[in-house]
């Protein structure tokens, strides 16, 4: 069986710029995917990255594509009126169309399909909610890259949930935030994981019904993340999980700190790139690492 690395994004919003970074320095140390798998904004940024090339160049195009988010306000930091919608059932669907808009304006066509990716495997990760189950774009060369994002990224309640084929979608996170199992699915035989979410302990006091929340959707992530790993480890399959999130960094809806958090994504990788002694997939990679950081011999 032929080996296949392979990249997994996780979902995480605004934090998906330290993944941008993250990717430039996988790439400028010669590991190079043969699968990514992406969920979420992991979705958005494992999409694009395909369609612009795995190389220096596609990272300049996504850097390029992520400062254009901020001035497209995909998602809106106005609280009330988000939780005044929820609670009065009205369908707005103006943040669909304008990820949809963003997307296309960014390079990624409607008829674009899975199977015009000659090169590499691209795997995304939606939540079908008829169903109860992850649903993973990809495997149909005839299925639309631009219908898997929405359908990957449909977050409510900034998202209605995408409604398509009979499936009702909404955002990858609820099945699988980072997508390590749908990665095994596939065949992947190693994973790194480019890791968005707060693993550790809360941070906070809970004194409100907000921090409730919040607690509650970390626990919730962090028990999904840590099966995934846990399934991987069972089956055998190294993953080497670079966390990128820190808690100085800005809430998941911010778009504001792009260039900070494309550099930090890119100093955390290198560093976490140093610390990984497991067999290399490859004399390629060896010989990136020895160039990248002057390891002696």
């Amino acid at each position: 069986m032929r080996k296949k690395l392979a990249f997994v994004l996780s979902g995480g919003g605004a934090h998906g710029a330290l993944q941008v970074g993250a990717l430039r320095a996988l790439f400028e140390a010669g590991i190079i995917p043969d699968m990514l798998v992406g969920t979420s904004i992991g979705a958005v940024n494992s999409a694009l990255i395909a369609i612009y090339g795995l190389n220096l160049a596609g990272i300049e195009k996504l850097s390029q594509a992520w400062f254009d988010i901020k001035n497209n306000n995909l998602m809106t930091s106005n609280f009330l009126w988000l939780g005044m919608r929820t609670l009065l059932g009205y369908k707005d669907e103006s943040s669909m169309v304008q990820l949809r808009k963003y997307l296309t304006s960014n390079g990624l066509s409607e008829n674009v399909t899975f199977g015009e990716l000659k090169k590499l495997e691209l795997y995304l990760v939606a939540a079908d909610l008829k169903n109860g189950s992850a649903l993973i774009y990809g495997n149909d060369p005839e299925q639309s890259i631009m219908e898997g994002v929405l359908g990957s990224a449909a977050l409510p309640p900034w998202m209605h949930p995408l409604q398509i084929n009979g499936h009702y979608l909404v955002d990858g996170g609820v099945v699988s935030n980072l997508p390590i199992e749908p990665a095994l699915s596939q065949k992947a035989s190693h994973i790194y994981a480019l890791d968005l979410f707060n693993s550790g302990a809360p941070s906070e006091e809970i004194n409100s019904y907000k921090q409730l929340i919040n607690q509650v959707v970390q626990t919730y992530l962090n028990r999904q993340r840590d099966l995934e790993l846990k399934l991987a480890k069972a089956v055998g399959i190294p993953v080497e999980d670079i966390l990128l999130f820190d808690n100085t960094i800005p809430p998941f809806w911010d778009f504001n700190k792009t260039e900070e958090l494309i550099e930090r994504g890119y100093e955390i990788t290198r560093r976490a790139l140093l610390d990984i002694k497991k067999d290399f997939p490859g004399k390629k990679l060896v010989t990136g690492l020895v160039k990248m950081f002057r390891i002696p011999g």
